[in-house]
């Protein structure tokens, strides 16, 4: 049954409104603001009352959410369902998530082409039960590369308030909406190349066809460029430090009123994809191009999952860089020597270590060896890329809780 004044089944709004109330509720709280106080302060070069700790499940959703798991039958409430119900978990892990008390709608941007590149990347060729994939990747020969082409994007503010007004009409009181706006594109112009090229035939073009490669990437920095400059004219750019990881200060004095502009964000990359090529290589193929993109940009979280261990120099030299994210496979001791007081680490974890094992006792050891190295700098302790739990649904809370008794202990 459907109401008389809004689309959605009564049962669904019911729904989505009682869940709402109860996110909304935990982000007003006093703990939530303690949350946001410590990563504010090891992000501002302040010393928290203990180190962040956070994790991000990733496809460990299927397992904790099931589609069993929801209540609403209309496919658009069951997407909000989820991403409602996925933060009341956070809540019970326990780990240092935080959210806003309102509903981010993100400004729509159209893009001119059907393909933002121009070709169809992200195309998937099959996936298997435990998460792995494969894409179809359209440069398929050196020729191909003439076929990317460089998108322009145009703000759609009527989508945008359809889109807004949406979901006023599903939430109702339970949470304010706001339209959040960010650029359409980000600085990982080498996972762009990588869904465009491949990984093996893009590494064999860095070595025997690098001319390719850096008109690739000039296209590629250029299509970026112009969704900054469409969401800053615009003027939808709405202020991103209110997130996990990046939860700050606002950058450059942002003005109380008036457009906020992209020296008031913060952006984030990495260079996965380069993780075995030369630091020279990374440089003259990847950084010098995103180098273009974060010069416009407040603050820059930078990493992923690839060591960074010999691309310290760098990294270092990364305008506006605040964040140096060291991965599990990345020296600990030689980042701690390299970002010294100046800046943020973000010390990611092993999800296999965490989540094979029977037990946390080997990742315990982990813990408390880099705690003890880390102690004096300014640190966050992050999980994330997690698959599968195993079968253990408990572990997510056991990690936080031991990963925040240890952050204590050693702060």
């Amino acid at each position: 049954m459907t109401s008389a004044t809004n689309k959605f089944p009564d049962r669904d709004a019911r729904v989505i409104r009682g869940l709402a109330s109860r996110v909304a509720e935990l982000a007003r709280s006093e703990e939530y603001e303690k949350r946001r106080r410590r990563w504010r302060d090891v992000n501002c070069l302040r010393r928290p009352d203990r180190a962040p700790v956070w994790c991000r499940p990733a496809l460990v959703w299927r397992e904790i959410l099931p589609p069993d798991a929801l209540e609403c039958a209309d496919p658009f409430c069951r997407e909000v369902e989820t991403i409602l119900r996925q933060h009341l978990y956070k809540d019970w892990v326990g780990d240092d998530h935080i959210i806003e008390p309102w509903w981010g709608v993100g400004a729509i941007f159209n893009c001119d082409s059907e393909h933002i590149w121009g070709l169809p990347a992200n195309r998937s060729t099959g996936t298997t039960d435990q998460g792995g994939f494969q894409y179809y990747h359209p440069i398929e020969t050196p020729e191909d590369y003439e076929k990317i082409t460089v998108p322009s994007f145009v703000y759609d503010p009527a989508a945008t308030q359809r889109a807004a007004a949406k979901m006023e009409e599903l939430l109702g009181n339970a949470m304010p909406v706001r339209v959040t706006g960010n650029p359409p594109l980000g600085p990982v112009q080498g996972t762009y190349l990588e869904q465009l090229r491949g990984m093996g035939p893009m590494l064999d073009d860095l070595a025997f066809r690098p001319h390719l490669v850096h008109r690739a990437m000039a296209k590629l920095t250029e299509g970026i460029l112009r969704g900054l400059r469409a969401a800053e004219k615009a003027g939808v750019l709405t202020p991103n430090n209110h997130e996990p990881m990046f939860c700050s200060d606002p950058l450059n004095d942002k003005p109380a009123n008036g457009p906020v502009a992209l020296r008031h964000l913060w952006t984030a990359a990495n260079s996965q994809e380069f993780d075995q090529t030369s630091s020279a290589m990374q440089e003259e193929f990847l950084l010098s191009y995103q180098k273009v993109v974060f010069q416009q940009f407040g603050a820059v979280q930078y990493g992923c999952c690839e060591s960074l261990t010999k691309k310290i120099d760098i990294v270092r030299r990364i305008p506006n860089l605040r964040i140096f994210v060291c991965s599990f496979w990345s020296d600990l001791d030689k980042i701690i020597e390299a970002c010294d007081q100046n800046y943020t680490i973000m010390w990611r974890q092993s999800a296999a270590q965490v989540t094979v094992n029977p037990t946390l006792e080997e990742h315990r050891r982990h813990l408390e060896s880099g705690l003890k190295r880390l102690r004096g700098h300014f640190y966050q302790i992050v999980l994330r890329e997690l698959e599968t739990l195993n079968g253990r649904p408990e572990r997510l809370r056991e990690w936080a809780r031991m990963a925040i008794e240890l952050a204590e202990k050693h702060a």
